[in-house]
């Protein structure tokens, strides 16, 4: 599975984005997809999931009631909507997929097989 995710920028603390995570090479129909991300000099968080059924999302609490997660299987496309952006929100944030995991390492970025580049997202106070 090819991962490429799209649709970071440069915005206002308070200002929403949503990102995409375009899947190509198979249906990812049947992955869990995360989004992970990074901010400069810090390690890989995690900040969403989503599992395969798509009935099941999970966040990290930085993001909880601003960020939502969903995918469109059809589209072979996962989404994360972030709104209410913070300073702290500032990082590179990488969609990554993987068969189905057990639920203890959904945001174990080490369990994840496949990863899209990256997209820079950058708040400003």
């Amino acid at each position: 599975v090819l991962l490429q995710a799209s649709g970071g920028g440069s915005v206002q603390a308070g200002d929403s984005l949503r990102l995409s995570c375009a899947a190509s090479g198979r249906t990812f129909r049947g992955y869990d997809v995360a989004w992970f991300r990074q901010a400069p000099g810090k390690e890989r968080e995690f900040a969403a999931v989503i599992r395969a059924s798509g009935g099941t999302t999970i966040y990290a609490n930085s993001v909880k009631g601003r960020f939502t997660i969903s995918r469109d299987n059809a589209k072979n496309t996962a989404y994360l909507q972030m709104n209410n952006l913070e300073p702290d929100d500032t990082a590179v944030y990488y969609c990554a997929a993987t068969p189905r995991l057990i639920y203890s390492r959904l945001a174990d970025s080490s369990a994840y097989d496949y990863w899209g580049q990256g997209t820079l997202v950058t708040v400003s106070s």
